[in-house]
């Protein structure tokens, strides 16, 4: 296995978390953003009105978004067994 397969692997696998975990990360940021500037303007300085929140937002992106996680990271695991096969590792 020479250099570039090892890097294009490791690109791949990083690329394709990145694409997973963006729906979540970004659900979580928004809901972060709106409470913060709920609590700015209501001047409540209660740290679970920031967590429950997102927690729940994040729990909820997952439920509705797990099907096509769960299709890309099949996808991605087809793809690398068959990409290992075909290096001969």
């Amino acid at each position: 296995m020479d250099e570039q397969t090892i890097i294009f692997l490791v690109r791949r696998t990083l690329l394709t978390g990145l694409i997973v975990v963006s729906p979540l990360l970004l659900a979580g940021m928004t809901v972060g953003i709106l409470a913060a500037i709920f609590q700015a303007v209501t001047s409540i300085r209660d740290t679970t009105l920031n967590m429950i929140p997102k927690i729940l937002a994040v729990a909820g992106i997952l439920v509705w978004m797990l099907p096509w996680i769960l299709t890309v990271i099949g996808d991605y695991t087809t793809d690398m067994l068959q990409t290992l096969r075909t290096i001969g590792v």
